[in-house]
This record gives structure tokens, C-alpha cells and sequence, in this order.
């Protein structure tokens, strides 16, 4: 387990099968997290990545949750890992929208960096986010994110294209921010 201020990172339990298809259904969450045809997640598909997810492979899955009261809010983690070149693609939601605008997000994101660059031995994160997601945006920049690129109109949603950002944030950035 990671913890932030707000936050702990830990592993999945069979018992956040329910609640984490009840949030990737939720309609926002996967506007904002999915760039496919919105479709229902199914709770045998949540249970197939779950199985899949406690294999050992080179992806890290943390579920999220309050350090205060333990209530489950979402998900991170690192979807790819490139070690020849030392970077890494994250992805992060928080499905419980009471905690939304809270600073429980850019707790997350914190302590995943801090897992990222201070265990892994990681140089570069990277991450895309929908330039229609202010709020995520945001919580990047917080973090140190800087914007690497725009990929054009590259996702259809409600009715017309949007673009999407990618961002990045450097070992040695971190080390500066943070005084390491």
C-alpha cells in the first residue's frame, strides 16, 4: 500500500467487483476514460481483468481509496511500461463523484509519480487526457505535467470531435519539485 494525504493506493479485492462496474458505468466516468463506443461493462467482464490482473506482468493496478474511513473511489495505475527507454503510460479515475473537486485526484496522481519514479526507477511518465476533461487537466498540471502534443480531433463524442492531449512529466522535474 502507497498513501498520500487523502489517499491510499492498494491492491484490488474481489469485493470491489460490484462497485467498480457500478462507477465505469457511470456515463461521465467513461466519457471521460473510454474512447470507444460507450458501452456496458458487465461484471464478468470486470471479473476476467480482475483474474487477469493478478498474474505478474509489467501493468500495475491500484484500486483507491480514503485513508480517512477506507471507502473505495476509483482506480490507477500503469497501463504500459517501456524499460528500454525507462517510461511509462498511467490512467487514473475517481468513479465516487462525492469526493470529485476534492483533491483526492491529484492525491492519486501524487503518490502513483512517487511510486513511479522513487520504485520503479522510472525517467518519464506519460498520460492522455481529452482536451474536454478540464478537470483532469488540471490535476495534472498540479502534479507538473506538461503538455507534449495534441493529437487532432482524435475521439467522437457527443456528436463531434474532440482532441486529445498528451502530457508527460520528467524524473528530473520531479527531483526539482520535490527536492530530490
Amino acid at each position: 500500500m502507497y498513501e498520500g494525504t487523502l489517499v491510499r493506493l492498494r491492491a484490488y479485492k474481489k469485493e470491489d467487483i460490484d462497485i467498480v462496474v457500478k462507477y465505469i458505468n457511470d456515463e461521465e466516468v467513461k466519457k471521460n476514460t473510454s474512447p470507444g463506443i460507450p458501452y456496458i461493462y458487465t461484471r464478468e467482464d470486470e471479473e476476467k481483468w480482475y483474474e487477469a490482473n493478478t498474474a505478474l506482468s509489467d501493468t500495475y493496478s491500484f484500486a483507491i481509496e480514503t485513508l480517512k474511513d477506507s471507502v473505495y473511489l476509483g482506480g490507477c495505475g500503469i497501463n504500459e511500461v517501456d524499460w528500454k527507454n525507462s517510461k511509462v503510460v498511467i490512467g487514473i479515475f475517481i468513479g465516487n463523484k462525492e469526493y470529485w473537486n476534492k483533491g483526492y485526484g491529484t492525491d492519486t496522481v501524487r503518490v502513483l509519480i512517487k511510486f513511479i519514479f522513487e520504485q520503479m526507477n522510472i525517467n518519464k511518465i506519460k498520460l492522455n487526457v481529452y482536451s474536454f476533461n478540464e478537470r483532469a487537466i488540471k490535476c495534472y498540471e498540479k502534479c507538473g505535467f506538461k503538455t507534449e502534443g495534441v493529437l487532432r480531433e482524435e475521439i467522437y463524442r457527443d456528436g463531434k470531435y474532440h482532441d486529445e492531449i498528451v502530457m508527460g512529466l520528467l524524473k528530473r522535474e520531479y527531483e526539482e519539485k520535490t527536492g530530490l
